[in-house]
């Protein structure tokens, strides 16, 4: 449910987009979280709000990020969270966690978690693949499953912004690598979404931060503090203002920088929830007897975490919560209930646990609580009230912070970045935002020829280097070798990473380029120059390599005349007294000059074109040659192959298909079930006794009762064609009774507004012929016959309609009645567009040809005088020639 905060952010977001352009378009960001998703759209069509959580078909504003495969069908979100309690083995959850994870790390992770899954070892990657029951590819890893999601959460999108949504900003947590990042790329990229960004959560939530905020009176460091269902984090960011120029105009702009985030990836709200499963489990134990541990039964354990979590929320408001659970094993219900102060006891070592990530952060950043402006809580496990307590008590506040929506505050904030990025949104308001890679990486070099020193293993991209970023490194060698890129300490590893290397390439042609060049002359050794991107998604890779080669060679040039070199030298220099002097020659001996110049100038360049040979020069040249560069990484991180991804996405296609088959079938079955039900309550109704006789009712109702008992016998499992093919032949029986119903009220009121409409015809004629007198006469007759055929044509089929039997087909419809009046209204429309004709005017017509003849007059009077002017003597007219020419100029 939205809180008040997110409310009013919600309208602070409307007002900044209110100003932007392209109403056509929308992007979406999503918060994929390991227990639940959110998704936000930005939205600029008239009548929605431009930025806004979307809803699930079951209007809720989360959906659980759940998918299973049950009885050849894919559920998804709220459909797979039914099945969770009885098939728990069939509904996978904690998806986003497991990508690009090794299996070994995935089948000891789902264990913690007393998930029962069926998982096997992938061939080709090492990843895990979990066995599902639909289709004949039933098997399925973490990046195509998530990648169904995702395609469901866009699905959400589209329902939501009702256009279509392929610009997305997915949300990751910022322990996340580059593996893992890499994978859900790939995932999104299956789901057929263009990803504009993954956002680290931090940043989304410092977006919504402040977005609606001033900094230009003070800046501020502010905490971000998020305990989430599996993990949790602690974010310093600094928020800032600076001045800039738009439109000519000094304007202050906001922005933020993230300084520092530090995490624990094994703490969050499920550790929690798993001290009190363990709690219940033992009770339930106790009292089953035996030595029957239900920890053994996967769906005892998976009614019991559901119940569990019921009841820690309980807890967060009261002192004292129950859990119940039926038939939890063995058909046996279990009841029981924890006091908070017990809660708090069994878990009393996560509270301490829960405060090394702020800790951290502080002590790196070299600061204190002190010197935070606010420390904002967001994720759902921060609303436990010892973990209130204990954050209260370190940082020696009273009250902590909750401004944003503890649910929706990230995925509202990744909305905006998400516009930002976007071509066809721009938001109002600007907000500035330096986020960097949360793990520094390092470059190492391996091949024949190369010592293992500081060159060889460089770091290259410090911890919270600004992303995007772009970086080169030169390597002075001449044969091919490999370039490895990993994390820079094993202190510091995403969790599952096998090893600190995640990418591997080999660089191919620099043998060839150094044995191509070696025989000439080369000004410095061969050297290769490597370029990195740290893209915007936070992923590391190596875009490109080439050989750079410089060589110094003799080259033959033409030889230059240097005599005209230096007769335009000694040109050049003519002093002020000989310039002046020319200036005071006279007109005539000026241009002689001018000739002359021109002359000598000629002469000079018939002396410069001569060919006078070639010369030796020494000249540097540089060559850059393209290198290849081959991916030869190995493990859970290695990318998709082209025919994996082929398969992948052709099985996902499959599955939709299968999708869009099953919610056709559904919504006809419904369509078919809806009009049984109805047409039964209709026949029995005296409105319909008046329009069909008692055996055709009777016989209608019979077909209706069959196949409502084939509906609910045979047709539980019919397809979508069997449904579509009984509702058709109900309502071929069904429509001729029905039209006639309708007819029953219709026809009587086309007929009174036929009526109606020719009485105003002759209201219409009269003024016509009262106040357009210009009307054609034989056009307003044409009118008037129209209208008397159509009375005659009224009065007949309204006996015929009289005498024909009201369960028969009508002899007339209102359909037939209104396109005769709409054929009557054309042709009284085309007759009233006349236009009157416009008065003839004489007296202007032969003031125009009188002017007409003084034109002409004038014409010939000018002809006769250039006539004159041109044949008197030219030495007359000299001066007035020289005058005109003078004035010429001076245009």
């Amino acid at each position: 449910m939205a809180t008040p905060n997110s409310l009013h952010a919600l309208l602070i977001l409307a007002l900044f987009l209110l100003h932007s352009f392209s109403a056509e378009s929308a992007v979406a960001s999503i918060d994929l979280g390991s227990e639940w998703l959110k998704v936000a759209v930005v939205n600029l069509k008239p009548g929605q709000a431009p930025i806004s959580v979307a809803i699930n078909e079951m209007s809720k504003r989360k959906t659980p990020s759940l998918i299973s495969f049950h009885a050849d069908s894919r559920l998804i979100g709220e459909e797979s969270a039914n099945l969770l309690a009885r098939y728990p083995t069939k509904v996978f959850s904690h998806l986003p966690s497991l990508v690009a994870k090794p299996y070994d790390f995935t089948r000891a992770f789902l264990k913690k978690l007393y998930l029962s899954y069926e998982i096997a070892p992938e061939d080709a990657r090492g990843v895990a693949v979990f066995k599902a029951e639909v289709g004949d590819g039933g098997n399925f890893t973490a990046e195509e499953m998530v990648g169904m999601v995702l395609k469901y959460a866009a699905g959400l999108a589209e329902t939501h912004a009702r256009t279509s949504v392929k610009d997305v900003v997915i949300t990751v947590p910022p322990f996340t690598g580059v593996a893992e990042r890499r994978g859900l790329l790939a995932a999104a990229d299956l789901a057929g979404l263009n990803v504009l960004a993954l956002v680290n959560e931090h940043s989304g939530a410092a977006l919504q931060y402040g977005i609606d905020k001033d900094f230009s009176n003070g800046s501020r460091h502010v905490v971000f503090y998020d305990m989430g269902a599996s993990s949790t984090y602690a974010a310093l960011v600094y928020f800032s203002a600076y001045n800039a120029k738009e439109s000519g105009k000094t304007v202050s702009v906001n922005q933020f920088q993230v300084k520092d985030v530090k995490w624990d990836v094994e703490l969050g709200g499920q550790n929690m929830e798993l001290r009190l499963v363990e709690y219940f489990a033992d009770e339930f134990n106790k009292q089953l007897g035996n030595g029957v541990d239900i920890r053994n039964s996967p769906k005892a354990m998976a009614k019991l975490k559901k119940q569990v979590k019921r009841t820690k929320e309980i807890l967060s408001a009261n002192m004292m919560a129950p859990i119940s659970v039926e038939s939890i094993y063995d058909d046996r219900d279990f009841r029981s209930s924890i006091t908070r102060e017990k809660f708090e006891e069994i878990c009393a070592d996560l509270w301490e646990k829960a405060l090394l990530p702020i800790k951290e952060v502080l002590k790196h950043s070299g600061m204190s609580a002190d010197d935070l402006y606010a420390v904002e809580l967001i994720g759902s496990a921060t609303r436990v009230p010892k973990l209130q307590a204990k954050l209260q008590e370190f940082l020696g506040r009273k009250q902590l912070d909750k401004h944003l929506d503890a649910d929706e505050a990230i995925v509202l904030g990744a909305s905006l970045h998400a516009a930002n990025l976007s071509d066809g949104i721009k938001l109002n308001r600007k907000l500035g935002m330096v986020d960097g890679s949360t793990y520094g990486f390092v470059l190492e070099l391996k091949g024949d020829g190369l010592l293992k020193d500081e060159n060889t293993r460089q770091l290259i991209v410090p911890r919270m280097k600004k992303l995007p970023s772009k970086m080169f490194r030169s390597v002075v060698h001449n044969k091919d070798f490999e370039v490895s890129l990993a994390y820079e300490s094993e202190d510091l590893l995403p969790p599952g990473a096998a090893s600190l290397t995640f990418a591997d390439y080999d660089i191919l042609g620099l043998a060839d380029a150094s044995e191509k060049y070696s025989s000439r002359n080369l000004s410095s050794p061969i050297k290769a120059n490597l370029h990195f991107s740290l893209s915007r998604s936070g992923t590391f890779s190596l875009d490109r390599a080439e050989a750079v080669v410089e060589i110094t060679e003799w080259v033959e040039v033409p030889r230059k005349n240097l005599t005209a070199d230096n007769s335009t030298s000694a040109s050049a220099n003519t002093t002020d007294a000989e310039a002046k002097n020319i200036s005071e020659e006279s007109t005539d001996k000026l241009e002689m000059n001018n000739g002359d110049i021109a002359h000598s100038g000629s002469s000079a360049n018939d002396s410069s074109n001569v060919d006078l040979g070639t010369e030796k020069k020494l000249k540097k040249r540089t060559f850059r040659v393209p290198l290849k560069i081959i991916e030869k990484t190995i493990g859970a991180g290695m990318p998709l192959s082209k025919e994996s991804y082929a398969e992948s996405k052709r099985k996902l296609e499959v599955l939709d298909k299968k999708d869009a088959e099953r919610r056709r079938t559904a919504e006809l079955k419904n369509n078919l079930e809806g009009y049984i039900y109805s047409t039964k309550d209709k026949l029995e109704s005296e409105e319909f006794e008046k329009i069909s006789s008692e055996q055709e009712r009777k016989s209608f109702m019979e077909k209706l009762n069959e196949v409502e008992e084939w509906l609910y016998t045979d047709g539980e499992d019919a397809s979508a064609s069997e449904f579509q093919q009984h509702l058709d032949t109900l309502k071929s029986i069904g429509d001729p009774i029905f039209f006639r119903h309708t007819e029953l009220t219709a026809r009587p009121a086309a007929f009174q507004h036929a009526r109606t409409y020719l009485t105003e015809i002759d209201q219409i004629v009269q003024g016509w012929e009262k106040n357009k007198s210009w009307l054609p006469r034989e056009r307003i007759d044409e009118v008037i016959r129209e209208a008397d055929k159509l009375k005659t044509w009224l009065s007949d089929k309204e006996a015929l309609q009289q005498k024909t039997n009201a369960f028969s087909k009508p002899a007339v419809t209102s359909e037939e009645v209104y396109d005769r009046i709409l054929d009557l209204q054309d042709k009284v429309g085309s007759v009233n567009r006349i236009p009157k004709p416009k008065p003839k005017v004489e007296k202007t017509v032969k003031v125009e040809t009188e002017k007409d003849n003084n034109k002409d007059k004038a014409n010939n009077t000018d002809s006769a005088s250039e006539e004159t002017v041109s044949s008197e003597d030219p030495a007359t007219n000299e001066p007035e020639a020289e005058a005109a020419s003078k004035g010429h100029d001076e245009l």
